[in-house]
């Protein structure tokens, strides 16, 4: 008899087959209108729900009396109601480690082209505007010999300092819940609080998980800390940054710019400034999106939520405690 699902998020091809040959997979498309419709019908009879960015609650986990494990195809795991799941005893999942690297070449790219204005000139190429000399008022910024900034010194954190410690010579500052004594040995990089990091940093790189300690921990205060020459990327959760508090700072012209490719609302609105700012690099959450991270992030997913469904431990339990009382 193969394990009941819920798949909602689409995966790649052959990882789909895999797992359809132990699993009876429900495949409910997010997008579709009906789909908390469609979800209620399937949890009373589902073991394991397996996909990115659905707010699994206490409603879910409670309709839901057979579900065994939540498999989160991503990093991060914010839609998650880890008291409730705990409270359940039902082991959660996620996929760190594969999109370290994919990320942080990412958040690197997004500092740079939002240092040198590179989506500003392309369009400015592209739509004829190019005659002659330029002029200083297109000029971007350079990266090398610059202060960088981490906040947030996980593994994404550690390779995007890395990047910019042995890539471009930067100076690296970090603000973390802990130290980091690793990252003070290899890169250089010096512990300090985050008031003395927004003063000193070139680039501002927030990299914190969402939680209800990180939640709006980028805001107006935050932003006039920061030098006038100085640029704001966020690779962590659109929920980690006052986004009305970054709009008017860039309107005041208190930073240089910013790179995004998260938003309190995803996807954004058609009407929020920042789109209209050219100054200002966005992405629509694009993190760890390559054809080759996408396999290695689903391949995983899959290999956890069969495990657990077989008895075993998974490969990356967001909750492990849960495992010694199942």
């Amino acid at each position: 008899m193969k394990f009941k699902i819920i798949l909602y998020s689409e995966i790649k091809e052959e990882v789909r087959k895999e797992l359809e040959k132990k699993c009876e997979v429900i495949y409910i498309d997010m997008d579709d209108p009906k789909f908390d419709e469609k979800l209620a019908v399937y949890l009373p009879e589902i073991v394991g729900i397996m996909g990115d960015g659905l707010m699994i609650d206490r409603s879910i986990i409670e309709a839901a009396p057979q579900l065994k494990v939540i498999s989160n195809i991503s990093v991060g795991y914010d839609n998650l109601d880890i008291k409730a799941i705990n409270e359940r005893g039902i082991i959660a999942t996620n996929t760190p480690d594969v999109l370290t690297d994919t990320t942080a070449d990412l958040m690197f790219a997004l500092l740079m082209s939002t240092a040198r204005r590179i989506g500003q000139l392309d369009r400015y190429v592209k739509n004829c505007n190019w005659s002659g000399n330029i002029g200083f008022e297109l000029f971007g910024s350079d990266i090398h010999g610059k202060t960088l900034g981490i906040i947030g010194m996980g593994k994404i954190g550690w390779a995007i300092a890395k990047r910019g410690k042995f890539g471009f010579n930067m100076p690296i500052l970090y603000y973390n819940r802990s130290r980091k004594l690793k990252a003070e040995k290899e890169l250089n990089a010096q512990f300090c609080t985050l008031e003395e990091l927004l003063q000193k940093s070139d680039f501002v790189c927030l990299m914190t998980p969402l939680t209800e300690e990180t939640r709006y921990l980028i805001g107006t205060r935050e932003f006039k800390l920061m030098k006038k020459s100085a640029f704001f990327i966020n690779g962590s959760r659109g929920h980690t940054v006052d986004e009305q508090a970054l709009i008017t700072a860039l309107e005041k012209e208190q930073i240089a710019g910013a790179g995004l490719d998260v938003y309190q609302k995803e996807p954004v609105s058609k009407d929020n400034p920042l789109l209209k700012m050219e100054h200002v690099v966005t992405l629509p959450h694009i993190g760890s999106d390559t054809h080759e991270n996408k396999l290695a992030m689903d391949k995983l997913a899959c290999e956890n939520l069969l495990e657990v469904l077989k008895g075993n431990k998974p490969i990356t339990a967001i909750n492990p405690e849960i495992l010694n009382q199942n």
